[in-house]
């Protein structure tokens, strides 16, 4: 019976590493821009600035399901729904 190759351990826990601290980046992005952007549009817009703000954390949690989606439609070390990433 022919051995069959196995993947390093090492590669895998850098691969899941790797998804693991891009995923978070790109959620804490997210979450900085909408709320920075949420403080910006209180005073124009007549808003409470902590009710603007907080639409930070529905884009924190879209990022996180879209990252999410990225990993499940194809298995990569990127939360990236883009191709090749």
């Amino acid at each position: 019976m022919a051995e069959m190759p196995l993947p390093n351990t090492q590669t895998v826990i850098k691969g899941a590493s790797t998804y693991a601290r891009d995923l978070a980046e790109r959620v804490l992005a997210t979450f900085l821009q909408a709320f920075l952007g949420g403080i910006v549009l209180t005073q124009p817009l007549d808003l409470h600035m902590w009710q603007a703000a907080a639409v930070g954390g529905v884009a924190a949690a879209a990022s996180l399901l879209k990252g999410l989606v990225a990993r499940w439609r194809d298995v990569t070390n990127s939360a990236s729904l883009a191709k090749g990433v």
